[in-house]
């Protein structure tokens, strides 16, 4: 069994990064890598979901600036994907490891179908 590649050498993005993006306007990719009923619940504002590999693969573009996410740090699905699309040759990505837990504590907006019904 091989070892997953180590988390220290996976480039990263912080949220206060993350937010100036969106509210720049940036142009860029927010790839939730968690389950697609998570993703309905609740996600980062303007995230992308991918059902499957071939749906990824073939709705992003190599030289996309793509950030993916999860959960929290302890959460490895948006590690498995930064891998993923950096053995598929996508160049430019990062990870947001605070994810959804960090983003939420910090009073930053969400989109889903928990957050309409929270307000």
């Amino acid at each position: 069994m091989t070892q997953p590649p180590p988390t220290d050498q996976v480039r990263t993005i912080d949220r206060d990064e993350l937010w100036a993006k969106i509210g720049r306007g940036d142009r860029f990719r927010r790839v939730m890598a968690l389950n697609e009923w998570a993703f309905r619940a609740k996600h980062i504002p303007g995230s992308e979901h991918f059902n499957t590999p071939e749906e990824l693969f073939a709705s992003l573009e190599p030289q996309d600036e793509i950030v993916v996410y999860c959960t929290s740090p302890e959460c490895h699905s948006s590690i498995a994907l930064y891998w993923a699309l950096l053995e598929a040759g996508f160049d430019n990505v990062r990870r947001y490891s605070g994810g959804l837990t960090d983003w939420e504590a910090a009073g930053l907006p969400l989109e889903g179908d928990w957050v309409s019904a929270a307000t």
